[in-house]
């Protein structure tokens, strides 16, 4: 795509392909589920052509990048890991870039703040705000309490079990699904909403093309790997231990669609808006609601995201770097 260069960077044992295009300050994009690189396509070529090196990895497991088989090896610590020694190959001078994440992206940029302040200026997230850890609840039990068995995450925990129901209906079908909606809940023997002989309409931002270069990975790849993320979010609360309590002290916003299934969850708009998320996150700077838009916020809306978006985007960065460089 009109110049974006690829490569292959050994990280952590493991080798991570990387999309990058542009010259300046480094922007290190971070995709969720089932996303890849592609998924900031449009941030690439529109921040690239502002003065930044735009960055985009497949997260482990993802795309071309190395996907060890262990579900253990997905876990925050692999991930952040990862994304460390990815950052000093970046930026070998001083080891410090601007991040931008999406859905899982978000989760681990935010981790990545709170274990490794050091290697972040600052921060734009998407989707998924830093959540407090509470020693007592097993998230994956409380989503199961709430949403019940046939809920995604709950579906997710058995290795395989989903897999091979996904295999039934088609990567396709699966990859198709998920862009257009993210089904929540995935009931045995009836996944989706949708008869399998329906067609599905594909939104004005997302086109036959472009949806096919996320069908042609994963049907190379398939979603073990990724979906081990979801697998590891009972370790990974078990991990955190020490760290409850901790704040995010990097410079941040975060963006969200009113229509996003995370937006939705119960509590989650009295969390973000009534003090606590500002509370966990002192360095806040700006929560943005976009009326509208749904759980893909970094694709929805082409032209929109393409120009004053990401114009948003890179001024926001901004701002909180020359704010940085007030107070150093």
């Amino acid at each position: 795509m009109e110049g974006i260069e690829h490569r292959m960077i050994k990280v952590n044992g493991i080798n991570i392909h990387v999309a990058e295009k542009g010259e300046g300050p480094v922007i290190l994009f971070l995709h969720g589920f089932p996303e890849l690189w592609y998924s900031w396509r449009h941030q690439i070529l529109a921040l690239s052509s502002m003065g930044y090196r735009a960055v985009a990895p497949d997260l482990r497991g993802y795309g071309d990048s190395d996907a060890p088989e262990s579900v253990e090896s997905y876990t925050c610590f692999h991930i952040i890991g990862d994304l460390v020694e990815l950052i000093d190959v970046l930026d070998p001078d001083v080891g410090k870039v601007f991040v931008v994440g999406h859905d899982w992206g978000a989760y681990m940029a935010w981790l990545l703040c709170l274990f490794r302040p050091d290697k972040v200026k600052a921060l734009v997230n998407l989707s998924v705000p830093f959540i407090r850890f509470d020693r007592e609840i097993n998230p994956v039990d409380v989503w199961k309490a709430v949403y019940g068995d046939d809920y995604y995450i709950s579906r997710f925990q058995e290795y395989g079990e989903i897999e091979g129901e996904f295999a039934e209906v088609g990567v396709e079908r699966v990859v198709k699904e998920y862009l257009c909606d993210f089904p929540v809940l995935l009931p045995k023997g009836k996944l989706f909403k949708r008869p399998l002989d329906e067609q599905i309409t594909l939104p004005s931002w997302l086109s036959e093309e472009e949806a096919n270069y996320y069908v042609t990975v994963f049907q190379k790849t398939g979603f073990t790997c990724p979906i081990n993320y979801y697998r590891n979010l009972g370790r990974n609360w078990e991990l955190l231990g020490p760290w409850v309590g901790s704040k995010i002290k990097t410079p941040a916003k975060f963006i969200v669609g009113d229509k996003d299934l995370a937006y939705g969850m119960p509590g989650m708009k009295e969390y973000i808006h009534n003090g606590r998320f500002k509370e966990d996150v002192p360095s806040l700077e700006q929560v943005v609601v976009m009326k509208g838009v749904s759980h893909f916020i970094n694709m929805k809306n082409r032209k929109r995201l393409a120009a004053t978006y990401m114009i948003s985007f890179a001024n926001s960065i901004e701002k909180i770097n020359k704010n940085l460089v007030k107070v150093l």
